[in-house]
């Protein structure tokens, strides 16, 4: 049987990146999953198809994580549709990256509002059919870079700080309910963003990595499906870094 068969789970920014490989690993391991995309629709709508034959389900549809409203209407939707909700992945965020003299409120604001509002957004109505259940996985994304800063990145390493936080919180305020919260934490991971640097700052990302290469997404996916299940089913509250090495 699939470690996943009968669960129900949530991805938010699936269509794409870590994101796609999340959705993909979480359906062949056997559960009914939905994701939320902004604005890749097209890419939403190949990833379902590409998942047609695998041992679980799959559907998208259009959600702003960052809006509370939204988020809530979006947990609503599963719960309605699949009768409960056993995994939330906080997986959506994006980049405005820049040094601090030059970083503006709104560049402040929007990676802040995208990478941490969203997680307590999502968070927060999951929680109340969660706590019926008796049992959940939450398992919110944040970053190495989360854990040791970088320089030009101060909004999002403050956001994916404040994600570190904020879990192990949660993990303590709902642990008696059988509610688990963990944080992954990736390294540098090939997606179609980091494909686009030049050699020579891959180089210098490699040399920094003990493993000497960038990790893949479906490598990231590994550890979110193995928290989703019931084999990591005393395991909360916890920062796992999926980093070659780079946060030792």
């Amino acid at each position: 049987m699939a470690i996943l068969s009968n669960k129900v789970a949530l991805v938010t920014g699936g269509s794409r990146g870590i994101g796609s490989a999340i959705v993909t690993q979480l359906v062949e391991a056997g559960a009914q999953v939905f994701f939320t995309y902004r604005s890749s629709a097209a890419k939403a709508d190949a990833l379902v198809a590409s998942l047609a034959a695998a041992e679980g389900s799959v559907s998208a549809f259009a959600s702003d994580a960052a809006d509370f409203e939204a988020a809530g209407e979006a947990i609503s939707r599963v719960v309605e549709s699949a009768g409960r909700i056993d995994i939330l992945v906080n997986n959506a965020g994006i980049t405005k990256d820049t040094l601090m003299l030059r970083m503006s409120e709104e560049q402040w604001d929007d990676v802040l509002s995208a990478n941490l509002k969203s997680v307590f957004n999502l968070t927060k109505h999951a929680l109340r059919p969660m706590l019926k259940q008796r049992a959940g996985s939450i398992i919110n994304m944040s970053s190495v870079v989360g854990v040791f800063g970088n320089a030009g990145q101060a909004n999002y390493a403050a956001s994916k700080a404040g994600i570190i936080g904020f879990s192990k919180s949660i993990a303590k305020e709902v642990g008696s309910r059988s509610i688990r919260c963990n944080v992954i934490a990736p390294g540098y991971i090939e997606t179609e963003m980091t494909a686009e640097l030049d050699d020579k700052v891959k180089e210098t990302f490699l040399g920094n990595i003990p493993l000497k290469r960038m990790g893949t997404g479906a490598e990231v996916a590994d550890l979110v499906t193995f928290l989703a299940s019931d084999q990591s089913k005393y395991i909360t509250g916890q920062v796992i870094s999926v980093c070659g090495g780079l946060n030792m």
